[in-house]
Order: structure tokens, then C-alpha cells, then sequence
């Protein structure tokens, strides 16, 4: 998958760079980003969650 994004990529700037950006580029495009997007904030919650929990358990730990 990281191939293909990574090629879509090129012909996407390729294609923008010619002037043939077509509509069907820029909706791919769109639904490629927009679920990472919508999947980060609670990506970084998760993570912060996870640190904190790090943090305490090891303070504990020493205590």
C-alpha cells in the first residue's frame, strides 16, 4: 500500500505540474487523507495515555 501511495504521489505532482489534474486525482487524494486525519486525534490520545501510564508506573516503581 505504501508503493502505491507513493506513486499516486508522483503522477499526482506529475499530472498537476502538466495541467491535467483531473477530478478523480483530487478525490483519491481526498480519500486517502481524510481518514488519517479523522484517525489522528485519537492516535495521539492513545499514545499520551500511554506515556502518562509509563511515567506513573515506573515513579511507582522507584518509590
Amino acid at each position: 500500500m505504501r508503493r502505491w501511495r507513493e506513486r499516486k504521489a508522483v503522477k499526482s505532482k506529475k499530472r498537476k505540474a502538466e495541467g491535467k489534474y483531473s477530478f478523480w486525482d483530487g478525490l483519491t487524494d481526498v480519500l486517502i487523507w481524510v481518514p488519517e486525519l479523522i484517525i489522528l486525534p485519537f492516535r495521539l490520545v492513545y499514545l499520551l495515555v500511554r506515556l502518562f501510564g509509563r511515567v506513573f508506573r515506573d515513579g511507582f516503581d522507584s518509590i
